[in-house]
């Protein structure tokens, strides 16, 4: 009797044993086959969400097909105490083991919003834009002036873990520009105590997180513009009368505002350095506006005859040579085309109806030019 009831003890153990096994086979099989999503999605986890938490989010999302078997792979692997605060993008048919990996491998959000302050040479746009999990890529959800409804949205977008902050700066835009926009953006820290010099700064875009500050984003935007201002001066052409690096930011400033053609920029710097080059006026209509505006306020009008002969420093009818200082901050092709102008011999430039402008070597030539772009002026209005 005892050797049959041993007998039966074995049979069962070796049946248990059998079907843990074949329970572990099956487990593992499931944790690394396909998943029921059907489509992609954002998966969040907002900071102190407990394991339990997750779990059931993911079977809400209809993301795992099994709570019990999502548990165990977790666990087993070492992964359950491992997951991440943010916003995971996870494909349409991820398997639970690709799922724990999304949550758990980086701590770094693929997922999530993005919210963007646009600094133009009119206005400070804030833009809202969110992953579509479909393709991975940013879409724009939202496009805001500063204000108390814009600031609503923006404090419900950025009180997800996974939000990231852009500072986008326009070619052209003013230091002045860029210090009210700075001063209004209340995730970063601190106060500019000076508006930074003109032409000191770097149009570009740049990524910051919340908390850091204000003066630290400004040291950012110089330290890039001083690289690129100083890779372009060494790499000048010679016989220039550009005597400073000074020099070369206040004739690209100029350049930027009088084409946003980068295919224009370094006949347009020719004008200018042939100019300098004989002792002529610039007769620039651009750095008359900052004499008026200092870069503050979008001046809106055409120049009127009394500010055209009015003896200010920015004033370059007036004065001959360059004017005092930047009038805005030049981008990176501007300065190379102050520093590198195409070889030519025109000395006027007048806009051609395009978007473009019309270049002439002598008066007489300009003044044809001016006559098609009135009847062009005209034919518009």
């Amino acid at each position: 009797m005892l050797r049959s009831l041993a007998s039966n003890m074995l049979t069962v153990l070796i049946f248990g044993f059998f079907l843990i096994g074949a329970m572990g086979i099956w487990g593992k099989s499931q944790y690394v086959a396909e998943g029921p999503l059907k489509n992609a999605i954002c998966f969040k986890v907002k900071s102190g969400t407990s394991m339990r938490t997750v779990v059931q989010d993911l079977v809400n999302d209809k993301a795992i097909s099994s709570e019990f078997v999502f548990r165990v792979g977790m666990e087993s692997s070492g992964l359950s105490r491992k997951i991440k605060a943010g916003s995971f993008l996870v494909p349409e048919n991820a398997s639970m083991a690709e799922i724990s990996k999304r949550l758990t491998e980086s701590g770094i959000s693929n997922c999530g919003n993005q919210i963007i302050y646009r600094v133009g040479v009119t206005s400070l746009k804030i833009e809202i834009r969110d992953t579509d999990p479909n393709t991975g890529k940013m879409v724009k959800v939202g496009d805001f002036i500063s204000d108390e409804f814009a600031d609503e949205k923006i404090n419900e977008f950025a009180s997800e873990h996974s939000t990231r902050f852009r500072v986008t700066l326009a070619e052209g835009v003013s230091s002045w520009q860029v210090y009210k926009a700075l001063s209004e953006i209340k995730f970063l820290l601190g106060k500019l105590e000076n508006i930074p010099d003109e032409g000191t700064i770097a149009p570009a875009s740049y990524d910051f997180v919340i908390g850091m500050t204000k003066e630290a984003l400004i040291k950012k935007m110089q330290e890039r513009q001083a690289s690129i201002l100083n890779e372009a001066w060494n790499a000048r052409q010679p016989n220039l009368p550009i005597n400073t690096k000074q020099e070369a930011l206040i004739l690209a400033s100029i350049i930027e505002k009088e084409t946003s053609l980068k295919t224009e920029r370094g006949k347009v710097s020719s004008v200018f350095v042939n100019r300098l080059l004989r002792e002529i006026a610039l007769q620039t209509d651009a750095s008359v506006v900052y004499g008026i505006t200092r870069g503050k306020k979008v001046l809106g009008r055409g120049l009127r005859r009394s500010e055209l002969k009015k003896d200010t420093p920015w004033n370059t009818y007036v004065n001959k040579g360059l004017p005092p200082s930047p009038i805005g901050n030049p981008g990176k092709a501007s300065i190379h085309a102050a520093l590198n102008p195409d070889i030519t011999n025109y000395l006027y430039f007048v806009a051609d109806g395009s978007g473009g402008h019309a270049f002439a070597e002598n008066l007489r030539e300009h003044n044809i030019n001016v006559a098609k772009w009135r009847k062009i002026e005209k034919t518009d209005n």
